[in-house]
């Protein structure tokens, strides 16, 4: 209400503003706001609240952090806080001290569970979201000490053989130290371990160390006490962790007297702890002796209720459904496997897209984890997800996770219609509200038709994904809007003829405005490649404008819009061979990346294998991505480091190289790179769930020029048209229900 603009609060705060020598915040605001299209929705107050914390807790590093060197910290503390480091970062005039370097973590954790312990890149483990960790250090009796964060000589992987667990390995100075997280099950109840393993030339101790801090920064612990058996810690009252034996000495300390690490070697011999600033640190030491390996195990319960996926077999039974993927690259191998694992660990109920920053729901990242949950048979955990959407949709018809953020619906529709097409089914009458409510509201959420306007027409300015820039038209929310009516229309077509024709009206005249402004575009660019928005030049916000062609397939393959955007991208944004996004995320994306090289895969451009080795190279050890990667150090430097988005999309990569719809039909082994046939053994894919069918593919060489390829299918009914593009061999159109073709090597 414009009334509200008078209010005398505003004259107030001026007032008092200029009296103690402020700028004037209401005119600081209005200046901000000036740099954006006029939006009803300013930023999204989830965001903005999480920022708040994200920022609450860096002023909190910076108060404690720069003023206690030699603490020993995590991993990022320890590169980014060192001069002599490319990880350094100058904190001069830093209100907040965040990671911005190393932003890397590992989930560990069992299928269902909720709770998801973390691992940064030398071992540290933090069992709880958001809280304190534990690390393992081995003293020697010479005075050496093996500090993983501070080692130089560390390697750590992922093993995906029984579960999921993150091993570590540092050395030193006749000093080894393995370290071990991972989750199982204790009658019913999910139980994180954490399993040292160290060994030294010379007599020594091991030492489990308690620590007030995680990936994030400072972590509060204002009391610990060591159990009567001195066999584990009981922490502000209500964790515990459960040494495999009794501690043979144990020291804790406060914020006053330092670090623990400093009182290693005192006499003393301490059981508990207080500290009202909250930084409790507390050390638990086993015998080493010279030449031969010790080996404890802390044990910390994450929930006290049963797990409802039970039993040994619980990841077999997981992965027994799902596509595999067969094929002698090993990296590519691990990174699919560590993907498919990454997707069913965050997965419990709603998914999520990170363990840590991003452990909340977003129906965007939403869209393309459920979208890679259905492309590789992990169906069941799919339908739970989308199950939950009705409850999150407004009266209005809107699918809210963040206010003002206008492609959530057209994102919901779609991924719900690629469900019901890669299952075989048809929305049962539970859906049919939530769809036509779904559409109803993109139809009437766009701007009204005004002649020579460039966003007449368009979904209203909006903050959109946070990647793009400040509050716009974005055609990311057009495309989206698009694909959702059209979704809706097919979707509702058994139901109501009448809306069925509504709907895909709606779309066609959606489309038509987008049409105009992106001619508008065109003209004005002299290019026709894409911006964000019809008031932005091409730059890396443009990245969204790709939805046009991935994944809503709202265009052919070969328009000269969405390819000439890619060009654009990878000619302007491009830093060492993947996405660098200058907006925002600051750094190289993963995903972002890929959804160029589906563009380009598509397209039948061979770069779009360079576009994947190249994201291949920038995973983690442990076969994670953050989802921002800083270009110098490889660490992440923005969002979760554990980023469940780009696991996505490398899963949904790897299975459009195989199959993807186009059109009326399916293109097989699109993407298969040719390397992986310079060998005898058949590389495989599926059973891989399409909107026309499941299908298995195998490729057999068969003599120096031939390959043959063949499928097993149960299609939904009648079987569809079939083109092989394998690269480098002549293309062939598989006749009606075929199931095996042999491809010549092209100019053969």
């Amino acid at each position: 209400m414009t009334w509200m603009k008078w209010l005398p609060w505003r004259i107030v705060v001026k007032r008092m503003a200029r009296k103690h020598g402020f700028l004037d915040p209401i005119a600081l605001l209005a200046k901000l706001h000036g740099f954006a299209q006029p939006s009803e929705v300013g930023e999204p107050i989830e965001l903005l609240r999480a920022g708040v914390v994200f920022h609450a807790r860096g002023l909190i590093n910076s108060r404690v952090i720069q003023h206690n060197l030699d603490w020993v910290w995590p991993y990022w503390i320890e590169r980014q806080f060192d001069p002599l480091d490319k990880s350094f970062v100058p904190r001069a005039f830093s209100i907040t001290h965040i990671n911005l370097t190393n932003r890397n973590w590992t989930a560990v954790g069992h299928p269902d569970c909720d709770e998801l312990p973390i691992v940064d890149p030398r071992g540290l483990l933090t069992p709880f979201y958001d809280g304190w960790s534990l690390d393992g250090w081995l003293l020697d009796d010479n005075g050496n000490r093996l500090l993983p964060s501070r080692a130089k000589a560390c390697e750590q992987w992922q093993d995906l053989e029984d579960g999921v667990s993150v091993n570590t390995r540092a050395s030193a100075q006749g000093l080894k130290l393995d370290s071990r997280a991972w989750v199982e099950l204790e009658d019913g109840i999910p139980v994180c371990k954490l399993r040292l393993s160290a060994w030294s030339e010379v007599g020594g101790s091991l030492i489990l160390a308690l620590r007030p801090a995680n990936p994030e920064g400072i972590s509060f612990i204002n009391r610990v006490s060591l159990t009567e058996q001195r066999d584990g810690w009981i922490i502000d009252g209500d964790r515990s962790v459960t040494f495999s034996r009794p501690a043979e000495r144990h020291h804790v300390s406060d914020y006053t007297n330092g670090d623990v690490h400093i009182h290693l070697t005192d006499r003393k011999d301490e059981t508990e702890g207080v500290c009202d600033v909250g930084m409790i640190t507390a050390a638990a030491l086993f015998a080493v002796k010279a030449g031969e390996t010790r080996e404890i195990t802390a044990s910390i319960p994450l929930t006290k209720e049963r797990a409802r996926l039970s039993g040994a077999d619980a990841w077999q039974s997981e992965r027994e459904g799902h596509a595999r993927l067969e094929c002698p690259d090993p990296h590519y191998q691990f990174l699919y496997d560590a993907a498919v694992a990454s997707l069913i660990l965050h997965s419990p109920d709603d998914v999520y897209p990170g363990p840590f920053t991003y452990k909340r729901f977003w129906f965007r990242d939403a869209a393309f984890i459920i979208n890679a949950l259905l492309a590789i048979g992990l169906t069941g955990r799919a339908e739970r997800a989308l199950s939950r959407f009705p409850e999150r949709q407004t009266r209005s018809g809107y699918f809210r996770s963040q206010e003002g953020e206008w492609d959530a619906n057209g994102e919901v529709l779609w991924v719900l219609k690629r469900y019901f097409d890669l299952t075989g089914q048809v929305p049962d009458e539970k859906w049919h509200d939530p769809i036509k409510r779904g559409a109803r509201w993109i139809t009437r959420k766009r701007v009204k038709d005004k002649p020579g306007v460039p966003h007449a027409g368009l979904l209203p300015a909006g903050f959109s994904a946070e990647h793009l820039g400040p509050n716009d038209y974005y055609y990311w929310d057009d495309f989206w809007g698009i694909a959702g009516l059209k979704a809706a229309s097919d979707m509702i077509a058994g139901d109501s003829a009448e809306l069925s024709k509504e709907f895909a009206e709606g779309a066609d005249d959606f489309a038509g405005a987008v049409e105009r402004s992106l001619a508008a575009c065109e003209q004005r660019l002299q290019r026709p490649g894409m911006p964000a928005s019809p008031y932005r030049r091409l730059d890396a916000g443009a990245i969204g404008s790709l939805a046009f062609g991935y994944p809503t397939q709202l265009c052919q393959p070969d328009d000269n819009r969405v390819l000439d955007c890619a060009e654009f991208l990878m000619e302007r944004c491009f830093v060492a061979g993947a996405f660098y996004q200058d907006m925002i995320h600051s750094g190289l994306n993963a995903y972002l990346t890929l959804h160029v090289a589906q563009i380009l895969l598509r397209a039948g451009d061979p770069r779009y294998l360079e576009l994947m080795d190249s994201v291949a190279e920038l995973a983690s050890p442990t076969g994670q991505w953050p989802e921002a990667i800083h270009p110098a150090t490889k660490g992440g430097c923005m969002g979760d480091g554990h980023h469940v988005w780009a696991s996505a999309e490398w899963v949904l990569m790897i299975r459009n190289c195989f199959v993807r719809e186009e059109g009326d039909g399916l293109v097989l082994c699109g993407g298969i790179p040719q390397r992986w046939l310079e060998q005898d053994q058949p590389v495989r894919f599926g059973p891989a769930p399409t909107s026309f069918g499941a299908l298995s593919i195998s490729i057999t060489p068969d003599t120096d020029d031939s390959v043959k390829v063949s499928w097993d299918s149960q299609w939904h009914r009648e079987a569809p048209s079939i083109e092989l593009k394998l690269p480098g061999y002549e293309p062939v159109t598989a006749p009606g229900g075929a199931g095996s073709v042999t491809l010549t090597k092209a100019g053969v």
